[in-house]
């Protein structure tokens, strides 16, 4: 369930994206709309508008049902608000197409700067009440974070700006679409299965000594 309230906005730029024709013809949005645009332009400025709207919204009810907000959450807010802005405001989908290179980008420099701050590494500061891993394993599941980081902001700039550039531009748009939503949430299932994994080897080996 975090996953997917994790995933709010990106599903909401999903399905906002291909119903576009529909809000356009049925709401107000199409007196906010200029017919000039080619409609995958619109279709862009009017997901993107949406995913702003449903990040405040995530922030707001993260905090108003646990009175705590989620880092990841409030610089996601931040950099879709600016990127997303820009994007509306030139009618550009570079930028907002650029928001999760940024973002996954930016986790990674954070995980790697966790090496250097304190005596913990970022993720036994989160998994370390939980769980009691050697120390080499920390470092390896911290160092696994940060390559599936800088994978992930990789493969979303190889699609925005890379691949099938003989395609026509609503193509190539809509297949970064499809990539945005399940691409990159088919990479974080993938990884957090693997690493599940992983881990589970480690305790079943700390089950087996307590045992004995």
């Amino acid at each position: 369930m975090k996953l997917l309230f994790d995933f709010f906005p990106v599903i909401l730029f999903f399905v906002s994206f291909y119903q576009a024709r529909f809000l356009i013809d049925n709401t107000f949005i199409g007196k906010l709309i200029d017919p000039e645009k080619p409609e995958y332009i619109t279709a862009t400025l009017i997901a993107t508008s949406i995913a702003i709207i449903a990040s405040f919204i995530q922030v707001g009810y993260h905090w108003l049902t646990t009175h705590k907000v989620e880092r990841m959450h409030i610089f996601s807010l931040l950099l879709i608000t600016v990127l997303g802005g820009i994007t509306i405001f030139l009618a550009n989908p570079a930028f907002i197409q650029w928001k999760p290179t940024v973002l996954n980008w930016a986790f990674a420099a954070v995980f790697f700067a966790s090496f250097f701050i304190g005596e913990k590494n970022l993720v036994e500061r989160m998994m370390g009440s939980q769980l009691e891993l050697p120390d080499f394993v920390w470092t390896r599941l911290n160092l696994s974070w940060i390559a599936f980081f800088m994978i992930s902001g990789a493969a979303n700039l190889y699609v925005a700006f890379y691949y099938d550039m003989e395609a026509q531009p609503d193509v190539r748009m809509e297949t970064w679409v499809d990539f945005k939503l399940f691409g990159l949430m088919g990479l974080t299932i993938l990884f957090v299965i693997l690493q599940a994994i992983y881990l589970a080897r480690f305790m079943q080996e700390d089950e087996n000594g307590s045992e004995e």
